[in-house]
């Protein structure tokens, strides 16, 4: 280890030794050169290597003296490379205002040249400050004009300093799929560079992004690819925000003893360095680990030991857990009045954080203009000038009230017409409104029968088929009941055998009587008489109510179902609502795999209630999505082989139509799905 440090501090001093001659050599060069063009270009490699070693005062002082000469001798490629070092400058030093501008000079000079590379290149870097300052969309913008022309010329660091920008603005705007195609780009030319400290950045971005994705398995993959990558010694920080954060990936598996292993081994690590930070994404995540495997003391003096931490330093992502972890904690413990008192505090922060994370208001990024005001004007011309100005002002105003007096005539002679034409009209229209009013009657009666008409026959349609689906699907399925109750009866079988099958004898059970509870409630929608009855409800009690039904299945599965509703109030018919919520859980169960991810949730979308079933099941094509609500002609096998009747969603369609909501579904084969349904919160306005 001694000897790598002997080496490392050995290469930093040649390295500076190296760039220290290099500007040397460059200084004498320059000394005794004549005032040309050489001269300039000499300056601007002097000029490019003194900002490397970061020493802009001296940088600043040739960049004066070569945009002198460069004006002088009309060197217009000169003046922009000038222009674009000084607003490097200014831009380390964090001064936006002197950095624009010179950004904004250099590109003017640049388009006059036609240099395409170094208009990307003044893009690129007005994306950078624009992103540092809040304005992402104008950020966006620049580095956007910019990356086409550095893919073209191939250009690996200015490519990976604008995929990194882009990445970073999709991301603070929300756009997680863009945040995370561009920091794979950036991973991939950083790669390429050969570029340890981006390479390690890239990578851990990624996982970030993943699990921000809900795709756990991804993350970890990307999170043990950057612990692969960390130094020992230099990276003690980046290991130590890395290990809890694969812990608690796996603990969304429910694989604690995977858990287990890396959250202790990241406490023990962030104790041993002092990494508050670290120490408290650690306590918080183990303490949800014991809290799951119901050892709750132990899990109290953990979540008591992250607050303090938390208020401490003043984490507040992790404030937020460990605000939810309590919670659920004193919950379990019956301790309801301190779990309320958690939960205000977590919806609280959770608000703050939710408005700190809207991109900031845009700054004005104009270029900056110097105007000299001549204060210095003769006081006669002035005189003469407002004189001027106050006779025509003086014949503007005649020429209006002549216009005004015109308008005014031609209004009187147009109403006089009108007046007239309405007199003579108003005894033919009387006549013929009468008549009018007996034809539109005659005509909204035949429609209403042609609507009842087309009604009956599209019900006797849909019965048809559905006595047809449902006559194959019961004797599937009591047919199979049935047989294995011979088998048994005439003794073909043993009852340990029997016993075997019971399972299979309880699946097609469930399946005649699911069967039959959709027929009745969507029967019962066809006729019309399924009328709702309105109340005020809260949602939050259903979606948990509902969850408890597939608990057993979930667990078979190794499904992970998150919670994420809150307490909220819909008006609407409570028990066609939790037709519609069964529905939807029962079917994201039916469509996930073993690992696979279902979450609920509501939020307030324009004053209504939007709820949304979420999986990351197998999706749905594009040409399935459209048969999906259509009357009881769709269905599928689930992930286990279970069966439907496809009757659910088109029940559900109906029953959240009944309910002046509507429904919709967003789906992706093999990454997941969601279904939407928006339901009032208050009784709808009569018109």
């Amino acid at each position: 280890m001694k000897r790598l440090i002997t080496l490392a501090v050995l290469c930093s001093s040649l390295f500076c030794f190296s760039q220290t001659n290099e500007i040397d050599s460059l200084t004498i060069q320059l000394a005794y050169q004549k005032q040309d063009s050489s001269k300039v270009d000499t300056s601007l490699y002097l000029i490019k290597a003194l900002y490397k070693s970061k020493n802009f005062k001296k940088a600043l002082l040739y960049i004066d003296q070569t945009e002198r000469l460069s004006k002088f001798l009309n060197h217009t490629k000169g003046i922009a490379d000038v222009n674009y070092y000084k607003a490097l400058i200014y831009s380390q030093k964090d001064d936006y205002y002197n950095a624009i501008d010179g950004y904004n000079k250099s590109r003017k000079y640049y388009k006059q040249l036609g240099d395409t590379l170094g208009i990307a290149k003044v893009n690129n870097s007005i994306g950078l400050i624009e992103i540092k300052r809040g304005n992402y969309s104008v950020g966006l913008e620049n580095s956007l004009s910019a990356i086409q022309t550095f893919e073209t010329r191939n250009l690996l660091d200015e490519l990976s300093s604008a995929y990194n920008n882009l990445a970073e603005a999709y991301y603070n705007t929300h756009q997680v799929d863009k945040a995370l195609e561009f920091n794979i780009k950036a991973l991939n030319v950083r790669e390429q560079l050969k570029d340890s400290a981006g390479i390690k950045t890239s990578t851990k971005n990624i996982a970030s992004l993943y699990s921000d994705r809900k795709e756990h398995r991804k993350a970890i993959e990307y999170y043990e690819k950057v612990l692969m990558l960390l130094n020992p010694e230099q990276d003690q920080a980046i290991r130590g925000e890395v290990l809890p954060k694969i812990g608690s990936e796996y603990l969304q598996f429910k694989d604690y003893n995977k858990a287990a292993q890396y959250l202790v081994e990241g406490l023990k690590f962030n104790r041993r360095t002092k990494n508050n930070d670290g120490i408290l994404r650690s306590l918080n995540a183990i303490g949800e680990l014991n809290m799951l495997q119901k050892k709750v003391k132990l899990a109290g003096i953990q979540l008591n030991e992250a607050y303090t931490i938390a208020s401490k330093i003043n984490n507040k992502p992790e404030l937020l857990k460990n605000y939810r972890l309590r919670k659920e904690l004193d919950s379990i413990n019956g301790k309801f009045q301190n779990a309320f008192f958690w939960q205000g505090k977590y919806y609280s922060l959770k608000e703050e954080l939710e408005k700190a994370k809207q991109p900031k208001i845009p700054v004005d990024t104009k270029t900056i203009v110097n105007e000299v005001i001549d204060t210095t004007k003769d006081d006669e011309f002035n005189t003469l000038a407002k004189q001027e100005e106050k006779k025509k002002n003086e014949e503007y105003i005649k020429k209006l009230k002549a216009i005004a007096y015109v308008l005014i005539a031609a209004f009187l002679i147009v109403t006089t017409i009108l007046l007239l034409m309405h007199l003579k009209r108003r005894g033919s229209l009387k006549t013929n409104r009468a008549l009018q009013a007996k034809n539109e009657q005659i005509q909204l009666q035949n429609e209403v029968l042609s609507e009842q008409n087309k009604n009956l026959e599209d019900i006797n349609k849909v019965k048809d088929r559905l006595f047809s689906i449902v006559s194959h699907d019961l004797k599937d399925s009591i047919s199979s009941i049935k047989g294995f109750i011979d088998l048994l009866k005439e003794d073909s079988i043993s009852r340990e055998e029997f016993y075997d099958l019971i399972p299979e004898l309880s699946e097609n059970a469930d399946n005649a009587s699911s069967l039959l509870f959709n027929l009745l409630n969507w029967s019962k929608s066809q006729m019309q008489n399924l009328k709702p009855k309105a109340e005020l409800f809260n949602i939050q009690e259903v979606f948990q109510n509902k969850m408890a039904l597939v608990e057993q299945k979930v667990e078979q599965k190794r499904i992970v179902l998150i919670d994420e509703s809150h307490r909220d109030f819909i008006y609407a018919d409570k028990s066609m609502i939790e037709i519609v919520i069964q529905n939807l859980i029962t079917n994201a169960v039916k469509f996930t795999r073993v690992g696979d991810v279902i979450t609920v949730s509501n939020n307030d979308h324009d004053g209504n209630c939007l709820i949304c079933v979420e999986d990351t099941g197998v999706g749905i094509s594009r040409e399935n999505v459209d048969k999906l609500f259509q009357n009881g002609t769709f269905t599928t096998r689930g992930t286990d082989n279970e069966k439907g009747t496809g009757l659910g969603l088109s029940i559900c369609k109906e029953l959240v139509e009944l309910n002046n909501g509507r429904i919709w579904v967003e789906s992706t084969p093999n990454v997941g799905t969601k279904f939407y349904v928006e339901l009032p919160k208050k009784r709808p306005v009569e018109s």
